[in-house]
């Protein structure tokens, strides 16, 4: 069976590596006129790929998915036309590919500048969510990348479905088939064949769980684009226009549960503390949110656990919510700096200067002031869309889109010229 698997994923890796040389001199109206067609047949094929989901999700809840994880997994009317949007504001966006900056003059004469290029072929883990089949294909593609997709076996069915639409778009406009691949297989040794294939993929993206993103970064032998877990903040100032403070501390952590940029711990000003808390708890106790605080919050809430050291640590992705009372904007910082995770993290403050030194101190991919941290989303970027976040420092940060799916190399224009 390995031997089969190892085959299979080569004769992938060298059809990949062939499309993605077609891919990088396409035109852009090929590669427009493909997302299009794709958005066009995931809208059509709605009820099938509802269908296909719901097998997924019957086998979920029968191998004992937590809620998280099936609303992940979920593909609904809203969800569906969000893709086939996402695929639409790609085709919208420029096309990066053949970008060429900095161009200037140097004593020799020369004119020395850089054009933006795809990485090649890019490699895609990702758990739960069938979206990401789409949103990576449509990215890929219009960067001028071929991609190798590996979705969890919890979503086969939907993968498989939404990977037909994508065809059907890649057909349409001319462009190979193998422009994106699909891994059909649930056998888990893929992963391995794929993370270490320097000599067909360029570049690896997991999304998904913690486990999974550190298994592929400790066994990679091809570099990994990243983030490993999304611990957020919203730090509420002592300045903070509190309407403001509660709906967006509402919002950033019960909008959606198992998200990567949902808020997991909330730091409140101890100016601002007994004002602002009552209300909060009283808000998130009636959408069954539970607390746990350190010793000053809960002289302010009662009825709530005591917060451990292990919380300010901890992405819940569930209906879980760490809070602190902290004496200054500079613990705030260092605390979100000690525990976060380098994700997303906001401060709600009507101070200027306070707003400036969070934005500058604050050492994460995204950082926010007076917004939710639901907002650190390629789409919501204008993006189109996102292929994952990483919280790397290199080669992109934060969510990664068209820009951070190329590279860039040096070009040289001269009339004859040589050194001397």
């Amino acid at each position: 069976m390995s031997e089969n698997i190892k085959s299979c994923m080569q004769v992938m890796g060298r059809q990949a590596r062939v499309a993605a040389v077609i891919l990088s001199r396409s035109e852009t109206a090929a590669k427009n006129t493909a997302l299009l067609a794709m958005a066009d047949a995931i809208e059509q094929s709605a009820a099938t790929l509802k269908t296909e989901n719901a097998k997924d999700i019957a086998t979920g809840k029968a191998g004992g998915l937590d809620d998280a994880m099936l609303d992940r997994l979920l593909l609904n009317d809203a969800r569906i036309k969000a893709m086939a949007e996402g695929l639409r504001q790609i085709a919208a966006l420029p096309d990066p590919v053949g970008e060429i900056s900095g161009m200037a003059y140097r004593p020799s004469g020369i004119q020395v500048g850089r054009m933006r290029v795809p990485l090649g072929v890019i490699g895609i883990i990702y758990e739960s969510r069938p979206n990401v089949t789409a949103d990576a294909a449509g990215l890929c593609l219009k960067s001028g990348n071929a991609t190798i997709l590996r979705g969890g076996s919890e979503a086969i069915h939907s993968n498989q479905a939404i990977a037909r639409c994508i065809r059907q778009g890649l057909l349409k406009a001319g462009l190979p088939a193998e422009a994106v691949q699909v891994i059909e297989t649930t056998d888990r040794a893929v992963v391995g064949e794929l993370i270490t294939a320097k000599e067909f993929v360029d570049v690896i993206i997991p999304r998904g769980g913690k486990s999974l993103t550190e298994r592929i970064s400790n066994e990679a032998r091809v570099p990994v684009i990243k983030h490993l877990d999304g611990i957020c903040h919203v730090y509420i100032d002592e300045r903070a226009d509190m309407a403001k403070a509660i709906r967006v501390a509402v919002n950033a952590k019960t909008h959606r549960y198992g998200v990567c940029n949902a808020m997991e711990t909330l730091l409140v000003h101890e100016a601002a503390a007994k004002n602002v808390l009552p209300e909060l708890a009283r808000l998130y106790r009636e959408k069954n949110v539970e607390l746990r605080g350190c010793k000053k919050t809960r002289e302010i809430i009662s009825g709530i656990n005591s917060a451990t050291e292990e919380d300010w640590a901890t992405e819940y992705l569930a209906a879980i919510l760490s809070i602190r009372v902290v004496t200054s904007l500079d613990e705030a910082i260092e605390h979100i700096n000690m525990y976060g995770s380098h994700h997303t993290d906001a401060i709600i403050t009507e101070d200027y200067t306070r707003a400036r030194r969070f934005l500058r101190e604050v050492d994460s991919s995204s950082v926010m002031v007076n917004a939710s941290t639901r907002f650190a989303d390629g789409f919501e970027y204008g993006l189109g869309a996102e292929i994952g976040i990483s919280t790397d420092k290199l080669h992109a940060r934060g969510p990664v889109g068209l820009e951070g799916l190329t590279t860039l190399k040096y070009i040289v224009l001269g009339d004859g010229h040589i050194r001397v």
